[in-house]
């Protein structure tokens, strides 16, 4: 079944300061293709959402519907700030906001049931610091954690740039460069011009589940160098597509029954393992997935002996990397 456009991130985090001008890119979302022939249109469909309040309509915050760049539509002076934080005494107030996405042009009726992410949106009761008071963290990454999730089976495509929009619109006399330091053979590219980070093909959850890379960025201010390091985490979700298998191939086991047995006696075992998914919950979901039955006609055994389903979460090392699975015991 094709799912179609997903998000590789749950959601995403900016600041905006007071008086930053219309126009200011806050930040920029990306989104990955269920099948090749797909094409991404980003969205905000409903209003701010505002903590503690009733949400407000959106008349600051607007993104390309083709690019996905969130951007400043209206400055938001110090009236909106006080407006949007209800009464906050704090001199910081988050809102948030919904994208959401679609393969073709959006009707507004769609918002409902597309695909969406969430981005908090921290307003700050301030106008934007000076680059140069800003430390190299500030300067090369958000406050999020780099980690994003893709699915396995999927065609290739750009799911993150490493520039900060918004910084390399205020700070255009620093020189803040990239890279991505990755193990030989890893599935992604960095490009240099772009900043964007891609997978560069299908990736399958059974060979490897998660990718740990490191970002390094460099802010260069004349003679000053800083660098900072950030975990860049890749876990690979999974598709329902590897069928379950049977240890050394056995799919049926003897089982001898001997007099005066009491009841609870264990008399045989057969043991199927599933590399594709893990115990899931609630517990009665895994247990449908398979389900042992005897086969009989007499109504005597059916009565007198029963099947019991026991499952636990195992490793495989396929490749030497940990990947997750089921092994199922009858």
């Amino acid at each position: 079944v094709a799912l179609g456009l997903y998000f590789p991130r749950k959601e995403y985090l900016e600041n905006v300061y007071i008086d930053e001008p219309a126009g200011t890119p806050l930040l920029r979302i990306h989104a990955l293709r269920d099948s090749r022939e797909e094409v991404a249109h980003f969205h905000l469909c409903h209003n701010l959402i505002v903590p503690r309040a009733r949400p407000q309509e959106n008349n600051w915050f607007q993104i390309r519907e083709e690019t996905g760049l969130l951007y400043l539509s209206k400055s938001l002076d110090r009236e909106d700030f006080n407006m949007l934080s209800v009464g906050n005494w704090m001199p910081l107030s988050k809102v948030m906001l919904y994208v959401f996405l679609s393969s073709h042009p959006f009707q507004e009726k769609e918002c409902d049931s597309a695909t969406r992410t969430t981005v908090f949106l921290s307003l700050i009761n301030a106008t934007a610091p000076a680059c140069s008071s800003l430390t190299a963290r500030q300067l090369c990454f958000t406050e999020m954690d780099l980690s994003f999730h893709i699915k396995e089976n999927k065609p290739p495509g750009t799911f993150h740039q490493l520039r900060l929009p918004s910084v390399h619109h205020l700070c255009q006399n620093l020189s803040i460069s990239y890279k991505l330091l990755a193990g030989e053979g890893v599935p992604f590219r960095y490009n240099e011009n772009t900043t964007s980070v891609r997978v560069t093909q299908r990736l399958d959850r059974e060979e490897r589940e998660r990718y740990e890379l490191i970002a390094k960025c460099t802010v260069r201010e004349g003679l000053r160098e800083m660098q900072v390091e950030v975990p860049f985490l890749v876990n690979v979700l999974d598709e329902d597509d590897s069928p379950p298998f049977l240890p050394n191939g056995t799919d049926t086991a003897d089982a001898v029954v001997e007099f005066n047995r009491k009841e609870g006696t264990v008399l045989s075992t057969l043991t199927v393992y599933d590399a594709d998914t893990t115990p899931i919950y609630p517990i009665e979901s895994s247990r449908k997935k398979y389900t042992g039955t005897i086969i009989t006609d007499d109504p005597w055994i059916s009565e007198t002996f029963r099947v019991e389903h026991i499952f636990d979460e195992i490793h495989f090392s396929p490749n030497g990397s940990q990947v997750r699975g089921t092994r199922h015991e009858y």
